[in-house]
């Protein structure tokens, strides 16, 4: 008799116990469920999609929002966006603007501003050295980057250092008329100098 007393507790033990299992599965299967549609919705506000044709049209959107700014340089480093839009607002509508900062959060002394129409571009074009703060402005027509297309520029060739080419001896005039004589050198000790 007492060992079916043992037997029924710990059946309703491993009962309760696997019960417990399952409820706290369910819940992690929901918060992953949870995480997959947060991420999914992040990403589609990233605009880190996969697809070639979304990422084309992304493309078409960035060039046809890149054909509404202007790129504003020497900007002063103590301007707001609301400064800057208060001196283009004569322009158009503007839509947003935006002062390039480093990783420190300090202004890099350019900015964009975004109209709402593509015709504002050309009215801000002849604000081109006008002055905000003190400081003339350059403005130009923002471009539209393409990723990947970086020009390449060659390595320049430094003076002071020595050709890479194979070895050859050092030549000089000799002081009669002789024309060039190669100089070898003498077999001496070792020096780090030559």
């Amino acid at each position: 008799m007492e060992g079916d007393d043992v037997d029924m507790a710990a059946a309703e033990s491993t009962e309760t116990d696997l019960d417990d299992m399952k409820r706290r599965l369910k819940e992690m299967e929901e918060e992953a469920a949870a995480l997959r549609e947060m991420q999914a919705k992040v990403e589609k506000e990233m605009g880190s999609v996969q697809d070639p044709a979304a990422a084309a049209t992304s493309q078409a959107n960035r060039e046809e929002v890149d054909s509404r700014s202007v790129f504003v340089g020497n900007v002063d480093y103590s301007c707001t966006p609301e400064e800057v839009q208060q001196h283009f607002q004569s322009c158009g509508t503007v839509n947003r603007v935006t002062i390039r900062t480093d990783k420190y959060g300090q202004p890099k002394g350019y900015a964009y501003v975004e109209f709402l129409e593509a015709e504002a571009v050309q009215e801000a074009l002849l604000l081109n050295e006008s002055e905000l703060h003190g400081r003339q402005l350059k403005v130009t027509a923002k471009r539209t980057n393409i990723p990947g297309m970086k020009q390449y520029r060659p390595r320049r060739s430094n003076p002071f250092m020595r050709p890479r080419g194979p070895f050859m001896a050092p030549y000089f005039f000799a002081p009669y008329g002789y024309g060039k004589v190669p100089r070898l050198r003498m077999a001496t000790r070792y020096s780090p100098y030559f």
